[in-house]
């Protein structure tokens, strides 16, 4: 019999593809979205509301998901957003919403259905991160400090969530061609110090998405991840993710000049 998956932010971009793909192979699906009404018609699998900046929303999972099933095998946090700018120029209430969504949502959302696991005895917790989540670059700091956040949670939780046998994972994909490059926020910046440097990391960051491959990787480490019976806690996912992490723990200095090398080259 096929396990019960319940994928958040179900109605477009990763989310979107994951959930088809766990459908396609049989699994009993259950997305979430913040508007189930305008995708339900057109997806194979059913929909319900949650809003990660609601807590009265998330509180009413539990109760919602489990009058509709018996037991969740998987929970696959997807949901969350992106804030571009730059740190000095991006206002910390953006910064703070950034995290409302990405961490707290996500950490509310899996507390939330954290009871019911532990009766079950069994269960994964599978959260998509980023690569940004074990290494920081400019122009994403408020995102990459939110995924840095929930490495640093996830990695305490699966410690006292083994003695019930539920897994926790973490995915941490580069950057691949979804929609959250188009659909995240800009923050609009104006010290003049940094004008040149904008120009350039603007250039950089649409360039890094322009040339980013489709996300079938992603897909596919996700799936890994929820067949396998014992699954590690990290999975970076994108050409050259090991060697950026590589450089990163063992020779940060070729790292930086690498990544700034890149960024000056821009115009």
């Amino acid at each position: 019999m096929k396990h019960t998956i319940l994928v958040t932010g179900a109605s477009s971009g990763i989310g979107l593809l994951v959930a088809n793909k766990l459908h396609q192979e049989g699994y009993q699906v259950i997305g979430t979205s913040r508007s189930p009404e305008k995708h339900q018609a057109k997806l194979p699998f059913k929909l319900l509301a949650v809003d990660l900046n609601d807590d009265r929303s998330i509180a009413s999972l539990g109760k919602q998901l489990f009058s509709e099933i018996k037991t969740l095998d998987v929970l696959i946090n997807n949901a969350g957003y992106l804030v571009n700018g730059l740190a000095e120029e991006t206002p910390v209430e953006l910064g703070k919403q950034q995290f409302e969504t990405n961490f707290w949502g996500t950490i509310k959302l899996t507390n939330e259905l954290l009871p019911y696991f532990r009766r079950q005895k069994h269960g994964k917790i599978i959260t998509l991160g980023s690569l940004l989540g074990l290494v920081g670059l400019p122009y994403v700091a408020y995102y990459a400090a939110s995924k840095h956040a929930l490495e640093g949670y996830f990695k305490s939780l699966r410690f006292e969530l083994n003695q019930f046998n539920i897994k926790v994972v973490m995915l941490e994909p580069m950057s691949f061609k979804t929609s959250i490059g188009e659909s995240g926020t800009v923050a609009e910046g104006n010290i003049r110090d940094y004008d040149l440097f904008r120009k350039k990391i603007t250039s950089y960051t649409k360039s890094t998405f322009d040339k980013a491959p489709e996300p079938a990787p992603v897909v596919a480490a996700l799936l890994k991840a929820v067949k396998e019976k014992n699954p590690t806690f990290s999975y970076p996912v994108g050409k050259g993710s090991s060697i950026i992490l590589l450089l990163q723990h063992f020779a940060y200095k070729i790292f930086e000049k690498s990544i700034l090398k890149s960024i000056n080259a821009s115009k």
